[in-house]
């Protein structure tokens, strides 16, 4: 098999407690086609000594003041000549095997644009592994009647941006992330991404975001209100009426954990109204070779 070329871009900015663990999770990953860039907006703690520890490894990195955080990961891009793409903020790390994994199916399925986890996993401010929480899967449908923007009790959980891949192509016609949203900047490129491809999830942890006191993504009101004006956007496109909101809190429900080991002892039968497409490996499959199905939730 001949690995596709991936493309990872960094944004950094005055992380450099956790950026050398984000650099060393993607190169001890041992990917044989991997093209990493750091985009630093101008750091003033130890990151820029850091970076340049690692330079040899890095297709390329820059460390001058910019206009934020998706200006940085669109300027890490203009760089990159992979197959396919990513970013991983510079707090985050990847899970062991990830981009072969990832390398693997977009080498398999040539008719996969994008794909992220099914298992979304958190770290602490220490790099340990804290939580994973299992989707069921990801449609088109639920994204746009707005179980993807969640609130307690209100959706299904959000699309882990540092789990998410895409081909080249897919960034192509969309044109970057809008620099125009603070934090949902990734919420409306998977809303754009949808609106060409279907996303296709991985019963594999990718990656895992890490939780500390300075992250950017803490500003949950502001992410939810920018996420609800790319979500109308995306529903004009598609003339697609407002979510229902009693339908979007059964639908939450139905995916709480207590809810769901209550239904499989006994045996509820739900109805089901979304379906997914999910790559997992075949169980007898003795290569353990990935395959395609798909689910009902």
């Amino acid at each position: 098999m001949q690995w596709p070329k991936i493309s990872i871009v960094t944004p950094s900015f005055n992380q450099g407690r956790y950026l050398e663990a984000t650099i060393d999770s993607v190169l001890s990953q041992g990917y044989p086609n991997l093209e990493y860039i750091i985009i630093d907006g101008g750091s003033t703690d130890n990151s820029l000594e850091i970076i340049k520890k690692y330079a040899a490894y890095l297709h390329f990195w820059s460390s001058k003041p910019d206009e934020g955080h998706y200006f940085a990961v669109n300027k890490g891009f203009t760089k990159a000549g992979g197959d396919v793409f990513a970013w991983l903020n510079s707090d985050d790390m990847y899970c062991r095997d990830a981009l072969k994994t990832v390398g693997t199916i977009f080498a398999d399925f040539p008719d996969v644009a994008w794909l992220t986890t099914l298992r979304q996993t958190v770290f602490n401010s220490r790099g340990q592994r804290i939580s994973t929480k299992q989707m069921p899967g990801f449609s088109r449908q639920a994204f746009l009647d707005g179980l993807y923007v969640t609130k307690p009790f209100s959706g299904l959980g959000f699309i882990q941006q540092e789990s998410t891949f895409w081909r080249h192509e897919l960034w192509e016609k969309v044109g970057g992330v809008r620099t125009a949203f603070s934090l949902a900047g990734d919420f409306d490129l998977w809303a754009r991404f949808f609106s060409h491809a279907d996303l296709y999830g991985v019963d594999h942890p990718l990656a895992g975001f890490r939780v500390h006191e300075n992250n950017r993504s803490r500003g949950t009101d502001t992410y939810i209100r920018e996420a609800g004006q790319s979500l109308e956007e995306m529903r004009h496109r598609f003339n697609w009426p407002r979510g229902n909101g009693i339908a979007s809190f059964w639908q939450g429900l139905k995916q709480a954990p207590p809810i769901r080991r209550l239904s499989n002892a006994f045996h509820i039968p739900w109805k089901n109204k979304y379906s997914a497409a999910v790559i997992s490996k075949a169980e007898t499959n003795m290569e353990g070779r990935w395959q395609i199905k798909t689910v009902y939730f």
